[in-house]
């Protein structure tokens, strides 16, 4: 009687999954540490570990960075896709999508305008609605998908930038850009402000890149006018900061305007010039496509925004 050997392979351990996907969206031990809340040494050894069960380097030093291997190149989506689907298994189902019943926090990428004016509705209705919900709203510090790819936020809100084709995306309002002066300001007196009234005043432009001009200023140059810049700022909630403690005219979209708080400080007006309308969308990645909590954030965002800013 001949006995055969035989070779049980042992199943590997899929916390270094979950570990693996970090690492490979920070490219930094360090990095990967402070986002898993672990020692540094402990990260070390386990990318020892995943080196060894990957027969792979994975991160190697490139210079003061890391770089990614080819191979952990070509494993890094389908990792963060295998943690996704990993954590949307281990979730607890939802019996006909009762959000009452929903416990989960969900991020949201958007500008520090849109915030302010549509973040106390969302949070407001969320908390009505979805008691268990918890909305986390981040900076956004430049246009890029990396966010969405690497699974940092559920949602990326704002003008359509230079997006992966794998990107979803859906319209939100059609937003346009006005005037905007203090109330006690001389250009609030009249009916309709002109051109020549226009630029007889000082401008404080909003650029995240410091740019002088803007949207309005090619149809002012068809009338031989241009703007007097006397201050440029990071963003439109500095310029309207400025423009409501002095006599410089902003430039503003009428989205960051909903608030009726905002009647009693400042006096907005269509501007003499035609400017291009500007879509707001959200976007998100095909990972969350089906998902029925991430259906339902859309949906509720989209639902808020179109109330709020309707066409």
């Amino acid at each position: 009687m001949t006995h055969e050997k035989q070779t049980v392979m042992s199943e590997p351990d899929l916390n270094l999954l979950f570990a693996l996907d970090v690492l490979l969206a920070e490219r930094s031990v360090a990095s990967a540490a402070r986002r898993l809340g672990l020692s540094a040494s402990a990260m070390s050894r386990t990318l020892s570990r995943l080196r060894e069960t990957t027969g792979d380097p994975l991160l190697v030093r490139a210079g003061r960075n890391m770089v990614l291997t080819p191979y952990a190149e070509g494993i890094r989506e389908r990792t963060q896709n295998a943690v996704f689907e990993a954590r949307s298994v281990l979730r607890p189902a939802l019996p006909g999508m009762n959000v009452t019943h929903l416990e989960q926090i969900f991020t949201l990428r958007a500008n520090d305008g849109f915030v302010e004016a549509f973040g106390p509705a969302l949070i407001a209705e969320a908390a009505a609605i979805a008691p268990g919900v918890l909305l986390r709203f981040l900076p956004k510090a430049e246009k890029s998908d990396r966010p969405l790819r690497e699974g940092l936020v559920d949602l990326e809100i704002g003008v359509l930038g230079e997006m992966g084709p794998e990107i979803r995306v859906q319209a939100l309002f059609r937003d346009r850009f006005v005037g905007v002066v203090r109330k006690s300001h001389p250009l609030a007196q009249l009916k309709a402000v002109t051109p020549q009234a226009y630029v007889d005043w000082g401008h404080v432009v909003a650029s995240r890149r410091g740019l002088l001009s803007g949207p309005v200023d090619d149809g002012l140059a068809e009338h031989g006018l241009t703007r007097n810049i006397a201050a440029v700022v990071p963003g439109f909630p500095a310029a309207l900061a400025v423009a409501r403690s002095s006599d410089l005219v902003a430039l503003i979209p009428a989205s960051f305007l909903i608030s009726p708080a905002t009647e009693d400080i400042f006096h907005v007006f269509e501007l003499p010039v035609k400017t291009h309308r500007i879509t707001v969308s959200q976007l998100w990645h095909p990972r969350s496509e089906v998902d029925p909590a991430q259906r339902w954030l859309r949906q509720f965002v989209r639902e808020v925004c179109q109330r709020l800013m309707p066409e």
